[in-house]
Formats: structure tokens, sequence, C-alpha cells
């Protein structure tokens, strides 16, 4: 096989697609399996939590520590093991074919097996305050944020079961609770939307929109601006916190007609596994789950997708002697010391 240039691709056992907590992960597995695997971590490498401030709910991180410090860590990690990384993004992908094939601007790349990683993305208002303040008042995630909000003021913007349970998630924290809806109808099942109207902390605004997050130069949230969705007058309300739970968007655009997808675009794996319709092809992370979306479940699923593809790998006969046993919780590390199969 050769390019459309005439280079030979670059093989490689196993290509991981993708950078977040999930690819990270398979990353750290598949390398010390020694399967050498090549990640493609894209333009925006470490996924969403590059754009997280403090992280105190994963393990292991008893003061917490900054989003993009613990990306760093994952993959220099992973590199130490010998992962090896390709800082852009694929335009092309033929996961049907034998050898797979990935495109990455004019190099091609082919590898027998493929891990994809390539996450979701929160549906954001599109205001450039909501951007600028993301991190500092304004979140897509109640799980992972509503401890910082104890005692304040939140705006929870959505009408879907999404918002309704983030708002009352938050109840738990803030003072108060408004959600904020374009209109009186609502997305969110009956169950939901019951148990938020029941909750005495939150509070409707409906026919509004947010346009403006307001933060008066302090560099945190103190306010928004509201805009009616009927007449477009405008009010102010104060609020410390704003939680945008519009729905998220997976990145699965680059395999649509290759592999599996449910309603929402979300790729389909043959649970418990991580194998997808096609064979040696594995997905992990947010890019497969619209339930949990959390940074441990994401790492969690990459290291399943790692253990799937090097038995995958085993199966078709291509794995170094080594491999095998490198990521058992009885394996021996080469110093003597015993290692920790998670």
């Amino acid at each position: 096989m050769t390019t459309a240039q005439g280079a030979a691709p670059e093989h490689h056992r196993l290509i991981i697609v993708g950078s977040g907590p999930a690819g990270l992960t398979a990353a750290i597995y598949a390398a010390r399996a020694e399967l050498a695997p090549l990640c493609i971590e894209g333009l925006e490498a470490g996924g969403q939590l590059m754009q997280t401030t403090e992280i105190e709910n994963f393990p292991g991180f008893p003061k917490g520590l900054m989003g993009p410090e613990l990306m760093l860590n994952f993959r220099e990690q992973a590199e130490r093991f010998g992962t090896t990384f390709v800082t852009d993004d694929v335009d092309e992908v033929d996961l049907e074919a034998t050898p797979k094939v990935v495109k990455v601007g004019p190099k091609t790349y082919t590898a027998d097996a493929v891990i994809v990683s390539t996450g979701a993305t929160a549906r954001m208002i599109g205001l450039e305050s909501e951007q600028r303040l993301l991190g500092h008042g304004v979140s897509t995630c109640a799980t992972c944020d509503g401890y910082f909000f104890r005692d304040k003021e939140l705006v929870v913007v959505g009408g879907g079961d999404s918002a309704m349970e983030e708002a009352t998630f938050l109840t738990k924290f803030a003072t108060k609770v408004t959600i904020v809806h374009r209109r009186d109808q609502y997305r969110a099942s009956k169950i939901m939307l019951d148990r938020a109207r029941a909750n005495e902390k939150v509070e409707f605004i409906e026919w509004a929109e947010v346009a403006e997050v307001l933060d008066d130069g302090t560099g945190a949230v103190t306010g928004l601006t509201l805009r009616d969705t009927r007449d477009g007058s405008e009010r102010r309300i104060d609020a410390q916190g704003l939680f945008v739970a519009i729905g998220h968007d997976p990145n699965t655009k680059l395999f649509t007609g290759q592999l599996d997808q449910d309603e929402n675009g979300y790729l389909v794996t043959q649970a418990p596994s991580t194998r997808t319709n096609l064979e040696g092809v594995f997905a992990c992370g947010d890019v497969q789950d619209h339930t949990y979306r959390q940074a441990i479940t994401a790492a969690g699923s990459g290291c399943a997708a790692a253990l799937d593809a090097e038995r995958f790998l085993a199966s078709i006969g291509d794995l170094p002697d080594a491999s095998v046993d490198a990521n058992r919780d009885e394996a021996e590390h080469p110093t003597g010391a015993a290692t920790v199969g998670a």
C-alpha cells in the first residue's frame, strides 16, 4: 500500500484517536503492554478537562488539582511507557480496511487496531462572556463543580432531563437555583420536572434566554442579563454561577457511515466490552457514554478499551511475547516490586 504521494504509510499495532482521560488511560495500558501505541491527540489535546479549573473528585488527589495539570500527568505517564504522540487532527479514516487507515494531513497511518476516544462537546449558549468565564463561574457539569458553589445563587439553563437533574443536584450546595428556559414547555420527563418543581430551592424563569454573563470586572460571575424571548426586553438577575445544561454532541462525525451510532450520535459498543461493530475497532469515554460523562468513568473505559485491543491483537497473533501479562494484577514489575493492575 502506498499513499497518493507515493510514500508508504506508517504502520502501528494500535492507534488511539483522542487524548482525554479515556484516550490517555488507554495509551498508558497499551504502552505498558508493549504495544507502542500511537496517540493522535488532536490540536485541542486533553479533552474537556483542559477547560476545567480545580478538580476535587478525581481519586488520589486529596488536595485537588487543576484540570490541565491532571491531563499533563496522564500524558507524561503514557509517554513514559512508550506512547508516541501526534498533535494534530485526524482528517479521514477507513476503519473497514485491513489494516485500518488513519489520515492526518498529508500523512497516512495504518494500524491493526484502533481505539476511538474523541469525546463529546458540551453545547454552549454561544456568548463571548460565557466562553471567557468558563471555569470561573460558568460550568457545564454540576457533578464536577457544584461543590465550589456552596451558599451561592445559581442559574441552570435548559429544559431537558439534564437541566432538571443538575438543578436538583445543585440544591445540595446553593441557596437558590433558578432554571431559565426559552419557553413554558419542557423536554424533560414529567417525573424529573415534577421533582424540580417540588424542590423549595428551585425557581423557574420561563420565556427567557441568557443574553450576557456579567462579572463587573471581577473575573467571576456576578449576574446575568436575561432577554424575554417574546418581546426582546431585558432584565438583570443576580447569580454567582451559571450551569449550561443544553446537551452534549459526541465527536463522531469522522466515523459516520462506518461505526454504528445511536439516535443521538454516540458510538454503540457491545457491552460490557468496548468493541464496536467493526472488528479491531474499540470506543471509550464520552464518545460512547451519554450517561455518566465523568473523568473517572472515562478513564475506566479507556482501560477496558486497551485490554480489549490487547486481546484482539493477541487473537490475530500480533503481540510481542511479553505483552500478554503486562496488565494483569499479578504481574511482576521489572524491579521485582508488585504492580497494581488499576
